[in-house]
């Protein structure tokens, strides 16, 4: 909002029967009149050099020994997920951070009539738009079965349920499918479910088990741009439609982080579990947001 400032000059006067005392006082005062029927100037979000002086707002850096409580808690679980996952998500067992990364384990162990045990971190802190960056390496290519994800969801998920929450796929990886990194959205509009989602297919990305990448993405009112080790590496351009609604851009508004390792399911089982895969490790060097 424009704010134009006047100076009023304020002058006391003393006034004499018959005469007026000609040394006044004087006294400055400022008044600050606000003028809102003037729109607010805004950037350009399309703009080359819109993200160069983006501000990191938040991160976990995972030093130490220990899971930041402040940052980051469990969903524990072995309902299936919606994917028909075989994993019992737990909140002890499952995770370490040591040597400057967070570890994310999955592993062949029964426990309560799961086969497998893995981990599923939820960020506490939500954001809405921003440069996200999550640098991670994802397990070793053993073998078929697992699907580690770093993504995010809309914190309305339990009034709206998915897909009308809107989930945002950072970077996605099946094992039966090495050197291979995916991107997607999904929506009420565009899911998996009805086949819709958008995505980026099968990304080629011959280090991804063994090297670590920065999955990012560039995110707006405007658009969501998903990029591999920096943002001039496009890999998924999702412009906001230029008739839309909550069905088909649900993504103004906050989401949370979830780091996990499925195991099996409809897309990381889809061709089997090769139980001598495990341990499975993921390891997640930094989590970081940066906002104009």
């Amino acid at each position: 909002m424009l704010k134009y400032r006047f100076t009023i000059l304020l002058f006391s006067f003393s006034l004499l029967v018959g005469s007026c005392q000609s040394s006044a006082d004087m006294e400055d005062q400022e008044v600050v009149v606000q003028n809102e029927n003037i729109p607010p100037v805004t950037e350009d979000v399309f703009a080359s050099d819109y993200w160069d002086d983006a501000e990191l707002v938040w991160s976990d850096e995972f030093d130490g020994t220990t899971l930041s409580e402040e940052n980051w808690k469990f969903e524990t679980g072995n309902n299936g997920w919606g994917n028909n996952e075989l994993q019992n998500y737990l909140d002890n067992g499952n995770v370490e951070v040591s040597s400057g990364t967070l570890k994310i384990i999955a592993k062949k162990e029964s426990v309560e009539g799961s086969n497998y045990t893995s981990a599923r971190l939820n960020s506490i802190k939500e954001f809405t738009f921003g440069k996200i960056e999550i640098r991670a390496k994802i397990p070793d290519d053993k073998g078929k079965g697992i699907w580690p994800a770093l993504w995010m969801l809309g914190n309305d998920i339990n009034n709206v349920g998915w897909p009308a929450c809107g989930e945002i796929d950072i970077m996605e990886y099946v094992s039966f499918s090495p050197n291979e990194v995916h991107f997607t959205v999904h929506s009420e509009a565009n899911n998996h479910v009805k086949g819709t989602q958008i995505t980026s297919g099968p990304v080629p990305l011959e280090t991804i088990e063994e090297e670590f990448h920065t999955y990012g993405v560039l995110w707006t009112d405007k658009y969501m741009k998903f990029y591999i080790d920096s943002e001039d590496n496009i890999k998924l351009n999702f412009l906001r439609p230029s008739i839309s609604n909550s069905d088909n851009w649900p993504f103004s508004k906050p989401f949370y982080f979830l780091m996990n390792i499925a195991v099996g399911g409809n897309w990381g089982g889809l061709e089997g579990v090769d139980d001598t895969i495990f341990p499975a490790i993921m390891e997640v060097d930094y989590v970081r947001v940066y906002q104009k």
